[in-house]
């Protein structure tokens, strides 16, 4: 027995606020959304692929949100993402304590943190 991967990371959103969740995530994120399951789609919430794998955003009527526990997503074009995030009015916390990782924290609209790491070589 061994674990080979991840296949997704849930984060929880207030009710009714996919459409908040939809400007983040795909919006200035640039995620695709892709759709629910029929199954579960009335629990509401919007799934997002990010690379291999999704982000999950599901609703949680009483809703708190992560400030420790975070998705890390590795990004190309850093420093325009960086840009287009302050454009937007969201703070990025820049964090060097790891040598040779560029990376800042920010939060999503509904204050979960996120992790931001370059790819981005030179």
């Amino acid at each position: 027995m061994k674990v080979v991967g991840i296949d997704h990371v849930q984060l929880a959103i207030p009710p009714e606020a996919e459409s908040t969740a939809r400007g983040f995530y795909g919006g200035l994120l640039d995620l695709s959304e892709i759709p629910k399951p029929a199954q579960i789609a009335s629990r509401g919430g919007v799934w997002f692929q990010c690379g291999s794998m999704q982000i999950h955003l599901g609703i949680e009527n009483d809703f708190s949100p992560a400030k420790k526990a975070h998705p890390a997503l590795l990004i190309e074009g850093y420093e325009k993402l960086l840009k287009k995030l302050a454009d937007a009015g969201y703070k990025v916390q820049e964090d060097t304590s790891i040598p040779d990782v560029t990376r800042c924290f920010t939060s999503d609209p509904f204050g979960n943190r996120i992790e931001l790491i370059s790819t981005d070589t030179g």
